[in-house]
């Protein structure tokens, strides 16, 4: 159905979406062509990462729903369905990784995963890199039990589950649109891909994508449902000609008007050909649903939207169907919770995470520098030089004896993953002064927890020296910084992304494992653990 819009009707249709619309500096080519204008809704999700439930400000599960719990798919499942009813000229789209993150995966894989987006009932999905977090295989086995249809033109595989189900594009008729797949091509490194399976550049494949849909539709509306990250979905835009909206995911990036956004909603780009592509995406876990309602011209170009991301809160009430399912589900947790890992002959101390080196602190980061070293083991990468956490998200002691999944989600119950950063020598002693004068030495801000260094690390410092100049040495593996080496740091998306400012925020990294699972790992491969408490920052009375 092809809409003309009045002013009024946008003004009208943008009090449920949101408050604010912006005019397109094509707009003005909406009163020459009137007649040929479209318009449609799209609602959108990226990087649930298993959280089918809803969960605390924390991140933990919600105990207690009047002190505010986020996300979860039953609260999603009743917005969606007022909104596609209020917008019938609609689609429903998610950026991918659904998997990994909360014991819903850890415990079932993708079976009630899959159980559950069919039940949101999504028009299409692209893949997220932790898709393939199980193999090929299991991706298969969970892909066949869809219910919609799956897109990523830049992955080409010979597994028949994976090559009979994604597609490179879907066209839906009824709107005259194609949508696009694309998945991030940094995936065989950070996943589980079989041999069968390759990723390629997803520039040139989307733009081959677009031709395609040309030639062989009379469909000149185009969007790219993209798993590329934030800034990547930018470079693509400026590449490439023929879309006119892309919704991302990887990077779990806040766009709107908040106060920790990293954008606008939508942001815009201009393509080869100077057309506006507008690119919008919705954080993560669910506590954000993307909204945005376009319109196009009739040459497929975007005129105007209206529309911001909605804060899934307490506002929106569960559906109780689906919630209870999600509830029936969490009992089997009980067990699972119980499994015993391994052994430990020392309590892992958390109390004096938040005042200087911590057992239970040091075995975290120890678990994520051997992590990240055998990923690396037999491959061109470099070899990580050190890993970095914060006190702050080291919740809960364990204790000695067994150690149980359980314990070690209590103890890291944030389901934060797993990045590595890059710094010269200069940047890093920057990182490390800041981390012991609690000042970020880039942006002058506070610094609101202590942190957690790996084995081999050695930061001496002065706490009398005016911040800035507090740290005396540092070494590594008993060797200075050097100030014109490129260090790799293994540390959490959260603290990448700015959390506690111990790091310039950044989007620019690729999630891995979640720190719960990597912890789990280490525990199985090295029990029993005998950990000893280490000096590894310490105060002098040295001077710089």
């Amino acid at each position: 159905m092809k809409l003309s819009l009045s002013l009024a009707a946008l003004a009208v249709a943008g009090t449920v979406l949101a408050d604010d619309y912006l005019y397109s500096r094509r707009l003005a080519k909406r009163f020459v062509d009137n007649d040929g204008n479209y318009n449609v809704s799209f609602f959108h999700i990226n990087d649930v990462h298993a959280h089918l439930d809803e969960y605390s400000s924390s991140g933990t599960t919600c105990e207690d729903p009047k002190q505010g719990c986020y996300g979860g798919y039953a609260r999603i499942k009743t917005k969606v369905n007022e909104l596609r009813k209020e917008y019938p000229d609609n689609l429903w789209l998610n950026a991918g990784d659904e998997f990994q993150g909360t014991l819903f995966y850890q415990y079932y894989g993708g079976e009630k995963i899959a159980e559950t987006i069919n039940d949101l009932k999504f028009d299409a999905m692209t893949l997220g890199n932790h898709e393939w977090d199980g193999g090929d295989e299991a991706l298969g086995e969970f892909l066949r039990n869809l219910t919609f249809p799956v897109v990523s033109c830049n992955v080409k595989s010979q597994v028949k589950s994976l090559n009979r189900t994604i597609k490179n594009y879907h066209v839906f008729q009824n709107h005259g649109i194609a949508v696009i797949g694309a998945t991030t091509p940094t995936t065989p490194g950070i996943s589980s891909v079989g041999n069968k399976t390759v990723f390629l550049d997803p520039i040139p494949e989307v733009q081959k994508a677009i031709w395609e849909i040309r030639n062989k539709t009379d469909v000149n509306r185009i969007v790219l449902l993209s798993h590329l990250g934030y800034d990547e979905d930018q470079k693509l835009a400026g590449r490439t000609e023929g879309l006119s909206l892309i919704i991302g995911g990887h990077s779990h990036t806040l766009l709107g008007d908040m106060e920790d956004a990293k954008g606008k909603y939508p942001t815009i780009v201009e393509d080869q050909k100077g057309n506006e592509v507008f690119i919008v995406t919705a954080y993560r876990w669910g506590e954000y649903l993307g909204a945005i309602d376009l319109t196009f011209d009739h040459e497929g170009h975007a005129l105007a939207y209206h529309g911001a991301p909605i804060h899934m809160d307490n506002s929106t009430r569960l559906d109780e169907e689906l919630d209870g399912k999600i509830q029936e589900w969490a009992e089997a947790f009980a067990d699972f919770a119980a499994e015993v890992l391994g052994t430990t002959d020392a309590v892992l101390v958390q109390e004096t995470c938040q005042e200087g080196d911590c057992l239970l602190g040091q075995v975290m980061a120890d678990a994520m520098l051997e992590y990240r070293v055998n990923q690396t083991a037999g491959t061109d990468d470099a070899k990580p030089d050190l890993a970095l956490i914060n006190a702050g998200g080291v919740r809960a002691e364990i204790n000695e004896g067994e150690i149980t999944r359980g314990e070690v989600l209590t103890a890291f119950p944030f389901g934060n993953a797993i990045v590595e950063l890059q710094f010269s020598g200069a940047d890093l002693r920057k990182v490390l002064e800041g981390a012991v004068s609690y000042v970020n030495q880039f942006n002058n801000q506070e610094i609101t927890s202590w942190f957690q260094v790996s084995r081999g690390v050695l930061i001496q410092y002065n706490p009398q020296n005016e911040a800035g100049s507090k740290i005396v040495d540092v070494t590594i593996d008993g060797e200075a910084i050097d100030d014109d080496r490129e260090y790799r740091v293994v540390t959490l998306d959260f603290l990448a992304g700015g959390g506690d400012n111990i790091f310039e925020a950044t989007d620019d990294f690729i999630t891995l494992d979640t720190q719960d699972e990597v912890l789990t790992q280490y525990i199985v491969a090295r029990t029993p653990l005998s950990p000893r408490l280490e000096e590894r920052v310490v105060e002098s009375d040295g001077v710089v």
